[in-house]
């Protein structure tokens, strides 16, 4: 089931504040895109003091009359580019003329997973000071053709519906022009997505086409393990410029995984699993590895740790899978369901015993920790896949 619609007038001005309930900005307008009949939610303008910053749905936790609540880390600061095939609601669809009347408004609601939102409703309505009918409220798809769509929009809003896989290949096909004129009008997090899906040589050549700027936007929306394989790969001059120009907390994760041998445990490792206090409850538990964003192979197991929870963490105690979470009591603590008895491996661990590990222990993720003890990351079994399975199996595995 869909959540109940949204409407602009009633989202914009209201406060963004983070996970802890400090405020961060005022939302000013919603950025939409083309999808089928639909548009689909990117994300939200936000006015944070006189910078307006875009802000990816996928980053909002939960939107009601008090104000639009985030996830939790950090806020890209950087001012909003509009790309094209963009619009805003409020700045350009807003009095749009449909027939007699005036688009007054639009409703936006998330889908069934509420992986993403769409417009849902539009309300329609006289306009001037003689108006005496209060505006009325229509399905979305009755005025979806008065917005106009080029075979270009049209393409990318295909495209934006795919499996990342499946867009890699479509891209292949394209004449070199026209995929860049593509990649320019997909969002930085989608190009992400489709470079973590492309062979390590095709993933160089694709971000060196893109100018430094924006490849450094994408490597900030890369999973950490991907993007220091993508880092690698780059000559030294371009990794320490890029590095340079990243943001401090997303480049240090990033520098620390480069600092192991790529065919190491520590190489291979992602910074970020799911981390929890022993005090968490299970239920807590529970909806941290429900969040859409955590991969599958994340999300099958918590790693439990004295705090801090983010790597390097505090000392750590042990994991809980989470078929062990369905099974305890919602108010019981994870340091009392602890499966303590695996041991995690160094960040010196050949890749062949990684794997071996994984394999011996039915394992979608191993904890790696330091010489103290520390939770510094997770080796997942894609991770090893990626570098067991032969140069150019991307390719091969996409032929028909």
């Amino acid at each position: 089931m869909s959540s109940p619609p949204i409407f602009v007038s009633r989202l914009v001005r209201l406060p963004l504040v983070d996970r802890d309930g400090d405020p961060v900005g005022r939302i000013q307008d919603v950025v939409l895109v083309p999808s089928g009949r639909e548009l689909r939610v990117l994300g939200l303008l936000v006015q944070v003091q006189r910078r307006t910053i875009f802000v990816n749905m996928a980053r909002i936790a939960e939107i009601d009359a008090t104000g639009v609540r985030l996830r939790g880390g950090t806020v890209d600061m950087r001012s909003f580019q509009r790309r094209a095939g963009e619009q805003l609601a409020v700045a350009d669809l807003i009095d749009t003329r449909i027939g007699d009347e005036y688009l007054t408004d639009l409703a936006i609601s998330a889908g069934p997973d509420r992986a993403f939102w769409f417009t849902t409703r539009a309300a329609l309505g006289r306009r001037g000071p003689l108006r005496r009918r209060a505006p009325h409220v229509v399905a979305y798809d009755e005025i979806a053709g008065h917005f106009a769509s080029t075979p270009e929009m049209t393409e990318v809003a295909e495209l934006r519906e795919l499996h990342p896989t499946d867009v890699v290949n479509r891209l292949r096909a394209l004449p070199a022009a026209r995929r860049q004129q593509v990649l320019s009008m997909l969002a930085d997090d989608q190009v992400a997505d489709i470079v973590e899906e492309m062979a390590d040589e095709e993933a160089v050549r694709l971000v060196e086409s893109l100018g430094l700027e924006r490849t450094v936007h994408i490597l900030e929306e890369m999973e950490p393990d991907d993007a220091v394989d993508l880092l690698a790969d780059l000559d030294e001059a371009d990794r320490s410029e890029l590095l340079t120009r990243m943001r401090p907390e997303e480049s240090t994760p990033l520098r620390r995984l480069l600092s192991y041998d790529e065919n190491t445990a520590g190489g291979l490792m992602t910074p970020e699993p799911v981390v929890l206090a022993p005090t968490t409850t299970v239920a807590e538990a529970l909806a941290q590895i429900r969040v859409r964003e955590v991969a599958t192979e994340l999300a099958s197991q918590v790693f439990v740790a004295h705090p801090p929870t983010s790597t390097p963490t505090g000392r750590y105690l042990g994991m809980v899978g989470f078929q062990r979470l369905l099974r305890e009591p919602p108010a019981s603590s994870l340091e009392d369901c602890l499966d303590d008895t695996l041991e995690p491996v160094a960040t010196d661990l050949p890749l062949r015993d990684v794997a071996e590990r994984l394999a011996g222990y039915d394992l979608l993720a191993l904890p790696v920790c330091d010489k103290a003890g520390r939770l510094v990351g997770a080796v997942t079994v894609d991770d090893v896949l990626d570098h067991v399975l032969p140069n150019g199996w991307r390719r091969r595995a996409a032929r028909p």
